[in-house]
């Protein structure tokens, strides 16, 4: 009579080993091989003894099951952060570069300065001063503004570096 055992390969794969083919003098010996197989298996995962196993094992889980979703929560919320902060350092960058004098007005001012105060035969180098002048408002509202791109611009770095981690 052929007996045939069935072994697990994988999880949905099944194959019978005949037991003639396997040599062992009693079925006690082959119970004992099915044992140790069986400890020494990784299918079932790990076993611990103990009165605080099934404590543990629960606590395991579910701490698990609640990290995962803390790891979804805070990567979707990272990508937010950095896709508003990436589009708040663009919107601010444009307003930065707008708030800028113009340099072709600066040059063409200190040359129609130079033109009108320069006497052709002059031996002394003459001293031009900046024709512009920033108010103290105009002032804070550049610092203000670059202020917020660093700010924005570490946030994304940060939440670059968070998502990398």
């Amino acid at each position: 009579m052929q007996a045939a055992i069935p072994i697990r390969k994988s999880l949905f794969s099944y194959d019978c080993i005949r037991t003639e083919s396997l040599h062992f003098s009693s079925p006690v010996d082959l119970l004992y091989r099915i044992i140790d197989i069986l400890e020494t298996s990784s299918i079932s995962g790990e076993r611990v003894k103990g009165p605080d196993s099934k404590f543990w094992a629960a606590y395991k889980k579910i701490s698990g099951e609640y990290d995962e979703k803390m790891v979804q929560n805070y990567d979707g919320s990272i990508d937010t952060i950095m896709l508003f902060a990436g589009l708040f350092s663009a919107v601010n960058t444009a307003f930065v570069i707008a708030m800028q004098p113009n340099p072709t007005d600066t040059t063409n001012d200190l040359l129609v300065q130079l033109m009108q105060n320069v006497p052709w035969n002059a031996q002394q180098p003459v001293v031009l001063s900046a024709s512009v002048a920033y108010s103290s408002s105009k002032i804070w509202m550049q610092v203000l503004a670059y202020t917020s791109l660093t700010s924005s611009l570490l946030a994304a770095l940060g939440a670059v570096l968070c998502k990398e981690w």
